[in-house]
C-alpha cells in the first residue's frame, strides 16, 4: 500500500472529509513519526508496534564489483518492532474488527 492508497481508503471510509484534508492528516502523522525518530525518540502505537532508532557501528565491507575493502560509516537506522496484536492479526489468530 502506498501513501496515496492509504489516503484513498481513508477518504472512502470518511466521505465527509476532503481528500486534501485526509492528505494533510496522513502527512502530519508521518512527519511526527519522522521528527520523533530524528530526535532519538520512540513511537509506540498500542496493538500495532513501536518505531525506534538503532545505532550501527562503523564496519568494513567489500565493493561487490572489485572486491576492494571499504569502510562503512557509523549510522542511525530506523527500526520497527511489530506488536503482539498485529502479529496475531497477520497470522489469523484473531479477527480484525476495524472499519473497511
Amino acid at each position: 500500500m502506498t501513501k496515496s492508497d492509504l489516503i484513498d481508503r481513508i477518504s472512502a471510509i470518511y466521505p465527509y472529509m476532503s481528500v486534501r484534508n485526509v492528505d494533510k492528516v496522513v502527512s502530519i502523522v508521518i512527519d511526527s513519526i519522522v521528527n520523533a525518530l530524528r530526535d532519538g525518540g520512540r513511537i509506540e502505537l498500542r496493538g500495532f508496534g513501536a518505531f525506534s532508532v538503532r545505532d550501527r557501528r562503523e564496519s568494513e565491507g567489500r565493493n561487490p564489483k572489485t572486491g576492494e575493502k571499504v569502510t562503512i560509516r557509523a549510522k542511525r537506522v530506523p527500526f520497527f518492532r511489530a506488536g503482539k496484536q498485529l502479529k496475531d492479526l497477520v497470522n489469523g489468530r484473531i479477527r480484525y474488527e476495524g472499519k473497511e
